[in-house]
């Protein structure tokens, strides 16, 4: 059984954000969406991020987070104690994010990417494992021992 995927959105990326559940709806995966649910009025990136890094910690699951650029909702994600939020731009850093560092949240930009190059890195996401290297289980469990020092 497939992971059920937490999303997010501010009114930048509404709009990439309802292209995103289509395509997860086709790969046969559950989602929550935490909204927002339109692009008519302003929104805070922010308060979403904080939603979804929540449930995400909270479930051991995943989230998907859409703003303009994906910077600002990576920067709220990673307060949250558990997340591995990352702002990715191409398919490699897509891979990347999961296979060196076990993200757990994937941020987009929804002015920077199309809505093909943006389906094309969450299937990657969603379907790169963790490497079993001991180098990168290490490097992610130094920043598991940060959070535990840093962050109460």
């Amino acid at each position: 059984m497939r992971q059920k995927i937490f999303l997010g959105a501010d009114h930048a990326g509404f709009r990439l954000k309802e292209e995103i559940k289509n395509f997860l709806n086709a790969l046969g995966y559950k989602y929550n969406d935490l909204g927002v649910h339109t692009d008519k009025n302003k929104s805070d990136y922010p308060e979403i991020a904080l939603k979804v890094a929540r449930e995400v910690a909270k479930h051991n699951s995943r989230g998907i987070l859409i703003c303009g650029t994906g910077t600002g909702e990576a920067i709220a994600a990673n307060k949250v104690r558990g997340i591995r939020a990352a702002n990715c731009f191409n398919e490699y850093t897509a891979k990347m994010s999961r296979e060196h560092n076990n993200s757990n949240v994937l941020c987009l930009g929804a002015r920077v990417l199309s809505s093909i190059l943006a389906k094309k890195m969450a299937k990657i996401w969603l379907e790169t494992d963790f490497s079993s290297e001991a180098r990168h289980k290490r490097r992610v469990k130094q920043i598991e021992n940060i959070e535990k020092k840093l962050c109460k």
